[in-house]
């Protein structure tokens, strides 16, 4: 076995622990870097240059405002009157209602960005040329992610993930967004070239949501693996990002278990030994994540792929049947007169076994008193022992492993039991396994009772 070889092992079962462990479908990050890959897609430098070459209007090229300082959102701004003098000069070039008087100034280089995306975005996957790749994005579609986020323009990520609900712009601050099954296009998309984040302008009103943005997005960051795809290092959305979500998984410096930075290297050699992980210094502040090198990505979305909990689950079924409990929840409930049999009710708390017939549904195999003896995820025991998530409690039962001799998660035990869903396993925890992990947390004598 050659290095690489060796590297992308390490990687492997790095990616399916990790799988494990969160029990959770990842979240993926998607890039310019991915449309570059597949169709030639331009990065934000590459696009201005495209408008500047369609606008006679335009003075200078891109790279003359850069060696100036002046920022890409600045350019924006810039090339944004110049297309609008264009426009009013060249009516017949552009649609009639974009002459009314409430249309925003920015509408004419925002309808040609769309139009630039249009014309070169592969409609479907058949449509790309290259074998390799085409097998590389039905690995990524199956990975079947529990969403999607995007900084990109385009619709290509929809064309990869048919079934899953694009979210543009306000839409995502909605509170009846599901989460699940959905493509949250934060910087807008061409199919509402309004909503494009693109200007000086646009990044302001941006930047003044972003709370909002953030607090919805991060409440599940913590509980799903991230993979991020088509970002370079130095991307400001990409920092942007990874900032907020240090600020509540990582403590001091330590390592982010759970990201995972995707980056090609068509250079790579069966004696390469990339490194493992990436440090991001962001606000005078590291930040440290997972790394991954590679000159072909499918051995990693195949990876991502292999734990899923349930296999040929549709997307738009979960999403329609979460949209319809949350609206019941939220307007049924409270309009409704409910009959309440609350002796029914006691029981369905006090026994697990009485829950579904509340529901009308039942138990295969009796799993309710699973239920009750490993009532705990990894995470919920990290969180019950100060962490921040599950990887602090996953040290500790290393260090066990070290001291003892015994993973404690590798069988049915009296800490840990795992139940089979489909092709994957869920992974339980009692309570014993708090008290243990508490006493090797404090450096106690401690005795394992499987």
């Amino acid at each position: 076995m050659n290095n690489y070889e060796r590297y992308q092992g390490e990687i492997v079962e790095d990616i399916k622990n990790t799988l494990d462990e969160m029990g959770t479908q990842p979240i993926l990050f998607i890039g310019s870097g991915l449309s570059k890959r597949y169709f030639n897609g331009p990065n934000w430098v590459e696009l201005l240059e495209l408008l500047k070459e369609r606008c006679p209007e335009i003075e200078n090229e891109v790279g003359y405002y850069i060696q100036d300082g002046v920022t890409l959102e600045e350019i924006g701004t810039i090339y944004t009157e110049s297309y609008r003098k264009w426009a009013w000069r060249n009516k017949a070039d552009f649609p009639e209602e974009l002459f009314e008087a409430n249309v925003p100034r920015d509408a004419y280089i925002k309808y040609e960005i769309s139009k630039i995306f249009q014309d070169i975005t592969p409609a479907t996957l058949e449509e790309i040329e290259d074998a390799e790749l085409r097998e590389e994005l039905g690995l990524l579609k199956s990975i079947q992610p529990h969403a999607a986020i995007t900084t990109n323009y385009d619709v290509f990520i929809e064309n990869i993930l048919p079934d899953y609900q694009p979210i543009v712009g306000q839409q995502i601050l909605r509170p009846d967004t599901m989460s699940i099954g959905e493509i949250f296009k934060i910087h807008g998309c061409i199919s509402v070239p309004k909503e494009l984040v693109f200007n000086e302008e646009d990044y302001r009103i941006f930047m003044e949501k972003k709370k909002y943005l953030s607090a919805k997005l991060l409440t599940f960051f913590a509980e799903h693996p991230l993979l991020f795809i088509g970002y370079s290092g130095n991307d400001k959305n990409i920092q942007s990002i990874l900032s907020d979500i240090d600020e509540i998984i990582s403590i001091n410096g330590e390592l982010i278990p759970n990201i995972y930075f995707l980056s090609f290297n068509r250079n790579l050699n069966d004696e390469a030994q990339p490194p493992k992980e990436k440090i991001f210094v962001i606000n005078k502040k590291e930040i440290r994540v997972k790394f991954i090198e590679a000159n072909s990505f499918s051995w990693i979305f195949e990876a991502f792929s292999a734990n899923k909990a349930v296999d040929n689950v549709h997307p738009k079924l979960l999403r329609a049947l979460l949209a319809r409990t949350y609206k019941l929840v939220r307007s049924d409930i409270p309009r409704r007169s409910v009959e309440v049999n609350f002796e029914m009710i006691r029981q369905a708390v006090e026994d697990d076994e009485s829950l579904p017939n509340l529901y009308g549904v039942s138990f295969l195999n009796n799993p309710s008193e699973i239920n009750i003896q490993f009532p705990l995820t990894l995470t919920e025991i990290g969180k019950g022992l100060g962490f921040n998530g599950w990887h602090g409690a996953d040290n500790l039962i290393l260090q066990i492993q070290q001291e003892k001799g015994v993973n404690i998660k590798k069988s049915d035990n009296n800490y840990h039991v795992a139940i089979p869903t489909g092709s994957s396993k869920i992974h339980k925890y009692s309570q014993h396994t708090i008290d243990l992990l508490q006493s090797v947390k404090d450096g106690e004598t401690y005795t394992l009772n499987l």
